[in-house]
């Protein structure tokens, strides 16, 4: 499947290369049927299902049969194939390249730049630190916060995103602290299905037992990384199309029809084609568009809304919540204490080891972040969601779905995530 992802992209950069004005536009909405006969491609979500369906049986059997909470988590660890957990450990690695140049070090302190790639070359290994961050960007780049959004800023455009994150890795690890970390969580999760093997051939018709969970086990373990991968294909399609009708753009300015590149924004596709067709535009809808953005980012979106535009609101029904605590939804299993960094922008990250991350939501770009951090507290969230399957991958206590979060928590706090029940404690 990820193989057959990666080489329809190839094509897609290879062909789009040759298409300009109209033809472009149509080129891109050709291609996005090929986009979504590999996004909803049976075989696709078969393989995810799969994985899922096996998690919810193991948590449900070992409850059932071990008085075991949540065991899947567990065994979720440091699974191969994930993209978006690979992206967290492979930033660690470009920090194992700069660690040993302190003038490096010193320079990215301080850059403020987006062109800091170019002037790195003159430093005492800037052209083995350029490398790497190219080398990232070249498998990552076209990620970013909202990235679904095809107009948000991807890491590619302003690369200066990543050096808080590369810098934090600097200060926080040693070396090889990224392989160590996918080893230590294998370890952890083989030395944990091999707990519950042992405690199952106890039971009446132990072996049967054992047998049926070690193959749910192993479909977890197979499966469950590639639940990040169809996401990445979508991201990466969308970044060859932005690119593409970016210089589209860049046309438009230059021939006085817009403003700014980033007008195109404004414009339906659909009014983008006519407009690349005509070489015309009245101007007025895009100052009309930019205000009502601007208003639309002010507002607050509902928890749950209908496809009718019913809004429903209400609460978790639990019993037994000790006095104060916050209550989510668990995702992650564990247990933690430690300061709370509530970061509402990935760039004003500066966590240090042993910090809890508490923020609106989480989306695969924040996952570098994830190797510095010991749990997770988020507002919005499901069992499923890219922050809560990395969540478990990495091993990191974690509550989503915790509404209000960010205003109940102060940045600074001492407080208490309760992964296996689901709510949070502030101290």
């Amino acid at each position: 499947m990820i193989k057959k992802c990666e080489v329809s992209i190839e094509e897609l950069k290879q062909k789009i290369q040759s298409k300009a004005g109209t033809d472009l536009i149509n080129f891109i909405l050709e291609d996005i049927n090929e986009l979504k006969k590999i996004l909803f491609d049976p075989k696709s979500s078969a393989v995810f299902m799969a994985a899922i369906n096996a998690s919810l049986w193991v948590n449900e059997k070992m409850s059932q049969w071990l008085g075991e909470k949540n065991a899947a988590d567990i065994v979720s660890q440091s699974v191969p194939n994930n993209i978006t957990s690979e992206m967290g450990l492979e930033l660690m690695d470009v920090a194992d390249v700069i660690r040993p140049y302190p003038e490096v070090i010193e320079y990215l302190q301080h850059v403020k730049d987006d062109d800091f790639l170019e002037e790195l070359v003159k430093l005492h290994g800037g052209q083995e630190t350029r490398d790497a961050i190219l080398s990232f960007l070249s498998k990552y780049g076209m990620r970013c916060s909202g990235e679904i959004d095809i107009t948000r800023t991807r890491f590619s455009e302003k690369p200066i995103t990543l050096v808080p994150m590369i810098l934090n890795n600097i200060k926080n690890f040693e070396s090889n602290a990224g392989k160590k970390k996918f080893e230590q969580g294998r370890q952890e999760s083989l030395k944990k299905e091999q707990e519950l093997l042992d405690r199952l051939i106890q039971l009446p018709y132990g072996k049967e037992k054992a047998k049926e969970t070690k193959q749910m086990i192993d479909l977890i373990r197979n499966f469950i990384g590639y639940r990040e991968y169809p996401k990445y294909g979508v991201v990466s399609r969308y970044f060859v199309y932005k690119q593409a009708l970016m210089k589209e753009a860049e046309r438009l300015v230059q021939d006085g029809v817009i403003h700014e590149k980033k007008d195109i924004y404004y414009l339906t596709f659909e009014e983008l084609r006519e407009v690349v067709h005509t070489n015309k535009l009245d101007y007025d809808i895009i100052g009309k568009r930019k205000g009502e953005h601007k208003l639309n980012e002010k507002l607050t979106p509902p928890r749950v809304i209908t496809s009718e535009g019913e809004i429903i609101t209400g609460r978790y029904k639990r019993e037994n919540l000790p006095d104060g605590a916050i209550a989510g939804l668990a995702v992650s299993s564990g247990f933690i204490e430690g300061r709370a960094r509530v970061i509402l922008n990935m760039e004003d990250a500066d966590l240090e080891v042993g910090d809890i991350l508490v923020t609106t939501f989480t989306d695969p770009s924040w996952t570098p972040l994830f190797v510095s951090i010991k749990g997770l507290v988020t507002e919005v969230g499901g069992l499923m969601t890219h922050g809560a399957v990395v969540a478990r991958e990495y091993g990191l206590p974690a509550v989503v779905g915790v509404e209000n979060s960010t205003k109940l928590i102060k940045d600074g706090h001492q407080i208490r995530v309760h992964g296996t029940e689901g709510y949070v404690e502030i101290l």
